[in-house]
């Protein structure tokens, strides 16, 4: 494992490969916390932020071309910003099932399912995990799977921790 590959790439693919990491950790801990206090408010506040920023810098990576400059990732990026705005308008309409909803949609998609294809042959993060030679496709699925497994892991020892705390704002409401 070396950052080499990410510390040579374009300023744009640092900002967007930092910003997502931080995202997609905070964004699980933000998801297991008890909602609507004001930790869980300014922290999703720094989570949308930090969304916006990756889907922003994405519109500046143009490694794989299909339409001009773009491919078809970037349908992903656009989809973020929409989904934001619209988990933020739920919010202030006091929408919270609909707010949850499209957040957890929002992590599941741009963070998660866009993240696995980052570590895909002849990507950088595929070089960052394993090395300049880069690894198959099976070592990247199996990446995947161990680090989905673990995350869930701490994600549900996390969770099971909230619930001893105190009660959670019922996302019905």
């Amino acid at each position: 494992m070396s950052l080499s590959p990410l510390l040579a790439a374009s300023p744009a693919i640092q900002m967007h490969a930092y910003s997502a990491m931080l995202a997609f950790m905070l964004g699980a801990y933000v998801l297991f916390l008890p909602k609507g206090d004001s930790t869980h408010k300014r922290l999703g506040r720094v989570w949308a932020t930090l969304m916006v920023i990756v889907a922003t810098t994405s519109f500046f990576i143009w490694e794989s071309r299909v339409f001009g400059p773009f491919s078809p990732i970037h349908l992903l990026s656009v989809s973020a910003l929409v989904l934001l705005g619209l988990a933020i308008r739920a919010a202030r309409m006091r929408n919270i099932k609909a707010h949850l909803r499209i957040m957890q949609s929002t992590y599941l998609g741009a963070l998660v399912i866009a993240g696995w294809f980052t570590f895909m042959p002849g990507r950088i993060m595929n070089e960052v995990v394993f090395g300049p030679n880069g690894g198959s496709p099976l070592q990247s699925g199996v990446f995947l799977a161990s680090s989905i497994l673990g995350g869930t892991a701490i994600l549900l020892l996390l969770r099971h921790a909230n619930r001893r705390r105190g009660p959670r704002i019922n996302p019905a409401e």
